[in-house]
């Protein structure tokens, strides 16, 4: 799949990346576990940006991780009625929606 397939999931990966840098600094101090999965969904999102960014055949196996974080991000924000959860919770099930796409292309389970 060329690069230019992933647009759409590309900025779904960053805008993800975006609302959880936001929302892990927002919950740093208050709610650890929170901030954590923030950081570490950002940090995924990015990553998978810049593979699909370059067409790297690994992208399969980086959105996977991809879908296993963004999910779990988005269940801690849920349980949290702060607006930056909330709409980093959004963004992280978007996003996982988004990767889904390349894992049905790619035929990766």
């Amino acid at each position: 799949m060329p690069h230019q397939n992933y647009q759409s999931i590309v900025d779904a990966a960053t805008h993800c990346a975006y609302e959880c840098e936001h929302c892990a600094d927002a919950c740093l101090g208050s709610m650890a576990e929170c901030a954590r999965l923030c950081r570490d969904c950002a940090e995924i999102c990015w990553t998978a940006a810049a593979f699909m960014s370059r067409g790297s055949r690994f992208i399969p196996q980086v959105v996977r991780s991809c879908i296993e974080i963004c999910e779990a991000c988005a269940k801690e924000c849920e349980k949290h009625d702060n607006e930056h959860c909330q709409s980093c919770a959004k963004a992280c099930r978007r996003a996982a929606e988004e990767y889904r796409k390349v894992v049905s292309v790619a035929g990766v389970a």
